[in-house]
């Protein structure tokens, strides 16, 4: 069984092409980021609400698009390619996953994993920072 962390994609962008794991500059993503890499799992994949799943490796160039604005029926297709993905890298079933991610992000995902965590449920974005850097930091 592995532990795969998926940490949602964020509109604060670099305004050039870049590792997806440097695009994203909110601070909201960067302690998302922190905080999966102090868990330790045994991969991290960022969720992109354009083009799905991407590695923290994978060159991408800026966009705008969001899945807050999305239709339900255009966020279940992506849901439908994320799970695609997904299944190259993971096992649905037997894997543990740990969502960062707002519920419009996980709505149409979580259906198709077995055993998974939200760390951030329920919390507003301040909450969700605090939380991560007394984590991440200690305080």
């Amino acid at each position: 069984m592995k532990r795969i962390a998926l940490i949602a994609c964020a509109s604060k962008k670099l305004a050039t092409r870049a590792n997806a794991e440097k695009l994203y500059i909110s601070s909201l993503f960067k302690c998302c980021q922190q905080y999966a890499r102090k868990l330790n799992p045994d991969a991290i994949f960022i969720l992109s609400a354009k083009l799905g799943l991407l590695t923290l490796d994978e060159e991408i160039e800026p966009y705008e698009v969001t899945l807050n604005r999305m239709k339900a029926n255009k966020r279940k297709a992506w849901a439908k390619k994320v799970v695609e993905q997904l299944e190259v890298h993971a096992d649905l079933q037997r894997d543990h996953f740990i969502l960062l991610a707002g519920e419009r992000y996980r709505r149409y995902l979580l259906p198709h994993l077995a055993s998974y965590e939200i760390p951030l449920k329920g919390l507003r974005i301040g909450e969700q920072l605090q939380y991560l850097k007394k984590q991440v930091c200690g305080g």
